[in-house]
């Protein structure tokens, strides 16, 4: 939380519908396929008979994030930049957004309107309407909930069921980096509750940070699809890990895999602060979670439209199921692939 001295305006003196015209007054739609945003009993939207996609998601504090080391503004755009990744993952364009938040009384006006920065400045970049969303009182801390919605052709979305045989899987960017990002703030977090007036070092882990506290998600690899004509045959962001998400695409296609661990993409900081940290750069891509980068299957025959394509990497290809699911180490072994990603259920 900010701990500056300024005179900071408490909730009650809005109530719930002043804050929501407050939060809410600038806003301005962008796409004509928005009829009513904020305003109403509910948002409405005219697709002109194309496919819908909605997906939603909730962060709550204490478990998804924590307010000594992630700046509101950087939560705002990351409780954005998380749920149009995964409209995204079905090859869809994103529309709408509708936020909801449950808000305690330790937060004021100033806080709220910093949240708001970021969720405008994602909402800006990528092209978004806020149409809508509610807003409760929590005696636990914040808690935001984010619905978006998108629109694609029929013919042109992409489920996580459709990965063939001999398919090539595909990685954008690089993985592990914002799961090492999350273990130096916790360090630092732990350092400054034993000295206080420490103040945290953190030139180091730029990257690794900026990929924890403010990922992108990956317009531009859809937009190199559209541009190649080329339509994967299966697509999943990865929020949970490469593992859990590989198998969660095997899975769903009723097929196996194998990975080469020589093949993930882990970026040069990422390998430095894992070995600072006494980990396995590829078992942090592996299991980390958090990247939102996108995993896709192509056919064969399309490997020399992404072999060259910077910021695409060819991880591994497809098997029959019977064959499982295995990542092939740099000495030949095949290790079964395990779901250990982040599973917020089986953690409390």
């Amino acid at each position: 939380m900010d701990k500056d001295k300024r005179s900071l305006t408490p909730l009650s003196e809005l109530g719930e519908f002043g804050l929501i015209r407050h939060l809410t007054e600038n806003i301005r739609l962008k796409h004509p396929g928005t009829v009513k945003g904020v305003g109403d009993d509910a948002a409405v939207f005219d697709y002109s008979g194309k496919l819908v996609v909605v997906t939603t998601d909730m962060l709550a504090e204490g478990i998804h994030f924590d307010l000594v080391y992630t700046p509101l503004k950087h939560l705002g755009y990351k409780a954005i930049a998380a749920n149009l990744s995964d409209v995204y993952a079905m090859n869809a364009t994103p529309r709408q957004v509708l936020v909801s938040l449950a808000i305690s009384g330790k937060f004021a006006l100033e806080h709220l309107e910093e949240l708001y920065q970021g969720i405008y400045l994602a909402c800006e970049k990528y092209n978004v309407d806020l149409a809508g969303g509610d807003t409760n009182p929590s005696l636990t801390g914040l808690i935001i909930s984010v619905t978006a919605l998108g629109e694609v052709q029929k013919e042109d979305v992409v489920y996580r069921n459709g990965a063939k045989e001999n398919d090539l899987i595909c990685v954008s960017g690089d993985l592990g980096a914002a799961y090492l990002g999350l273990q130096i703030l916790e360090r630092e977090k732990k350092l400054f509750h034993a000295h206080p007036d420490l103040q945290p070092k953190l030139e180091a882990y730029e990257y690794i940070l900026q990929r924890q506290l403010k990922p992108e998600p990956r317009r531009d690899i859809i937009e190199f699809l559209q541009r190649e004509n080329l339509k994967p045959t299966s697509m999943i962001d990865i929020s949970d890990g490469l593992s859990s998400e590989l198998m969660h695409l095997c899975t769903s296609s009723g097929v196996g895999c194998r990975v080469y661990q020589e093949k993930i993409p882990v970026a040069e900081e990422t390998a430095r602060v894992a070995e600072e940290l006494h980990l396995e750069p590829v078992t942090c891509a592996l299991n980390g979670g958090e990247d939102y980068e996108l995993l896709f299957t192509i056919p064969l025959e399309h490997y020399d439209k992404v072999r060259f394509r910077e910021g695409i990497s060819v991880i591994g290809h497809i098997v029959p199921a019977e064959e499982g699911m295995h990542l092939v180490t740099e000495a030949g072994e095949n290790i079964p692939l395990r779901a250990q990603g982040w599973d917020g259920i089986s953690r409390e």
